[in-house]
Order: structure tokens, then sequence, then C-alpha cells
């Protein structure tokens, strides 16, 4: 794809999605650090109903850990993978209690040393909790990269890596959000949303799929 028409496509998706943040609901920097940490094959509402009621009663690292493992999981059993994510988040609370004051480290090697965090969790929290540039590839994002043929990669690490080559300076702050969002509501994965698709003129894919 040539730089000129990525940046088409990126001018589109800024002027369609006016709001490009997370679906997560979070007030704090360790609040959005537990969402992502839930959000791992789950959906961003079905976290957040999950985190609304327990951010009530908990919503720091020492409040989460005074809760203990078998009353977090008494509020996240409904989020798939509920009993290793709950052990991961009272491992990641100790480490922040112990080593960070309990703050989330705004340091991408710190971030991913904490149990259940990976690239896309640290670039995410980094991204959208302390305004770093960085561009977290999830599921939707690596499909919308090959499939349009904005930033094809064989895996997660190869498109970030051409994301993070190919995006201007201008766009890396909000490129995240407006891919996941694009990905998520038009670009969706068994029938993409070709006819109401802003960028689909843009687009490089061959097997586009219009409404009959």
């Amino acid at each position: 794809m040539k730089q000129s028409t990525r940046i088409q496509i990126l001018e589109r998706l800024k002027e369609h999605i006016k709001d490009p943040t997370t679906e997560l609901v979070y007030q704090t920097p360790f609040e959005l650090l537990i969402a992502v940490v839930l959000s791992a094959q789950a959906t961003d509402v079905s976290v957040n109903k999950a985190t609304k009621p327990l951010f009530a009663v908990a919503n720091t690292a020492e409040q989460i850990l005074a809760l203990g493992v078998d009353k977090l999981k008494s509020y996240i059993r409904t989020i798939g993978l509920y009993n290793s994510k709950a052990e991961n988040i009272i491992k990641t609370c100790q480490i922040l209690v112990n080593k960070y004051q309990g703050q989330v480290p705004e340091n991408f090697d710190s971030l991913i040393e904490l149990p259940g965090v990976g690239r896309k969790t640290a670039n995410v929290v980094l991204n959208t909790a302390f305004g770093w540039p960085t561009i977290a590839v999830d599921t939707h994002i690596f499909r919308v990269c090959n499939r349009t043929g904005f930033a094809p990669g064989k895996n997660v690490e190869q498109v970030e890596e051409k994301l993070l080559k190919v995006v201007p300076k201008a766009y890396k702050l909000n490129c995240h959000h407006w891919l996941i969002l694009h990905g998520r509501y038009t670009c969706i994965a068994r029938k993409p949303r070709c006819g109401s698709c802003v960028i689909e003129d843009l687009c490089e894919f061959k097997e586009k799929i219009y409404p009959e």
C-alpha cells in the first residue's frame, strides 16, 4: 500500500470516529490495567459489567489484595478464564504494592513483567492511561491491517512493528483506537460491512462483501 493511501485512510477514520478511545470504563491507570487484563478473550461490555461493582469496593492494588483471590473471583466469574485472571491480578497487585508503592509503572519493560500482562496490555495502558504514541495490536487490528493491506504481517509483533514504521507521528496516539473500533464495528471477522465502510475505495481487500 502506498503511504499516501495510508494517510487517506487515517484521515477518513479520524473524521468518522470522533471519540477514539477505549470502550473499557476506568478512572485511573490501575483500573485500566485491571480492565485490560480481564478483557483478554472477553468483550469490553462483559468486563465493564464486572468491574463496575468490583471497582466500587476495590480499585487500588492494596484494596484488591485485601479482597483476596476467592472474593475477587466472585466479582469476575462471568468473564472467561476468570480463575487464572484472578490469580494473575492478585500476583500483579502484590508486585505493584511491593515494588511500585501501589502505582502502575509508566514503563513498558516493567509492565510486561507483571503476571497476565503482555505486549498488547502494556501498550494499551501506556497509550490510553499515559498518552504514549504506542500501538497495541489485538485480533481486530491484526485482521484490519492484513485484510486492507495497511500493515500486513504474519503475527501481531510483525504488524505492530510495521505500524510503528508507517504511521506518521501525528496519527500514532489515536491509531490504535481508530483501527480497533473500525475492526469491531465495520471490518468484522466473518462478514465485513464493505458497503458501509468509509475506507472501502482505499482498501486493498480483493474479496469485498456487499449486501445483496
